[in-house]
């Protein structure tokens, strides 16, 4: 069924979201146009208890299924737009689902995985996180992963990862490879943001980057203005270009503060483990307040306009781009 999407087609993706999922949120989907979110759905999480984020997955999409889809390819995505549902994709924010069994990465594509971060802000059997003080890069595991999650056609998503893992990933992967949520360094320079020559690398891998809407990763945090950050997407696309640029919101909304814990900590650490920005503040961050759901990316829409980008670049920007990027990653190979 594949179809060519040209610049006149309207598309809102979001690549990157981990809300507290329920009814009002999938109704804000449908209400903010939103086509299509890649969703977590393992952080610490080990195969079983990862079995079980997808059993409540699969309870949502039976109990609101005028809302939401199960969507694993571009096809099925174009479908769910076609029958005004949102596209849900999933993904993992880190390795732990595979455990030390590289052949467990066929079981979760064939349940429907089309993202996997290889680190998770620490140190994993496959890629070194952003909060390491060293960064000896892809480890032996890692190379042969990439290789694997490179046949099946999961992404390799490198958003928390550290400066060589994340080069090195590019270099060894034989597809493009995602930075899912994150934001120039340039603009802010939080250790989750990305160098000038990771991004120079990235998209001239023709990989993309989801710009981040999570206030740690914002200039100004949670008083960054939308005008700000349509500006840092603007510089971006001066510097890089706008073809391989989208939104990766990493909403977490309607979290409780628990929740932003286990992000932090896993079982990794017997102490709190707050962060980077969070000593005095250590639960979620305020959203910016033009945007804290799924009903807030026509502000995005708008600002990108007010800056001065046209209709043919801001639908590419909302959702063509990683449209695009879907159509060729997502396809196991023969």
């Amino acid at each position: 069924m594949s179809t060519e999407l040209d610049a006149g087609n309207i598309f809102t993706v979001d690549c990157l979201q981990y809300a507290n999922w329920s009814k009002e949120i999938f109704e804000q989907m449908r209400k903010g146009g939103v086509d299509c979110v890649h969703v977590t759905i393992a952080y610490h999480e080990n195969f079983r208890e990862t079995i079980l984020n997808l059993e409540k997955w699969n309870d949502y999409f039976n109990s609101h299924s005028e809302y939401i889809v199960h969507a694993g390819s571009y096809d099925e995505i174009l479908i769910a737009k076609k029958n005004e549902k949102t596209a849900i994709i999933f993904g993992f924010q880190n390795p732990s689902p595979i455990e030390d069994d590289i052949a467990l990465l066929e079981v979760w594509q064939k349940l429907g995985i089309r993202f996997m971060q290889l680190s998770y802000n620490n140190q994993s059997l496959l890629a070194t996180g952003c909060y390491e003080e060293d960064d000896p890069g892809i480890t032996r595991m890692g190379k042969e992963v990439i290789r694997e999650m490179n046949r099946l056609g999961i992404v390799v998503d490198m958003s928390h990862s550290s400066d060589r893992s994340t080069l090195e990933a590019i270099d060894h992967s034989s597809r493009p490879i995602a930075i899912t949520h994150a934001n120039p360094a340039f603009w802010h320079s939080a250790l989750r943001n990305k160098s000038n020559d990771v991004l120079e690398r990235l998209f001239a891998s023709n990989g993309m980057l989801g710009f981040s809407l999570y206030p740690h990763h914002l200039n100004n945090g949670s008083n960054c203005t939308v005008t700000d950050f349509c500006e840092m997407i603007a510089r971006t696309a001066e510097r890089f270009g706008s073809k391989n640029i989208g939104i990766g919101s990493d909403l977490c909304q309607n979290q409780p503060d628990s929740v932003v814990e286990w992000m932090r900590n896993g079982r990794w650490t017997k102490t709190k483990d707050f962060g980077e920005g969070t000593s005095s503040n250590p639960g979620f961050p305020s959203q910016p307040n033009w945007f804290k759901s799924n009903m807030d990316f026509s502000n995005i829409k708008d600002g990108l306009k007010h800056i001065g980008f046209d209709n043919t670049e801001i639908n590419s920007i909302m959702g063509l781009n990683w449209m695009n990027f879907f159509k060729n990653s997502f396809v196991r190979e023969k």
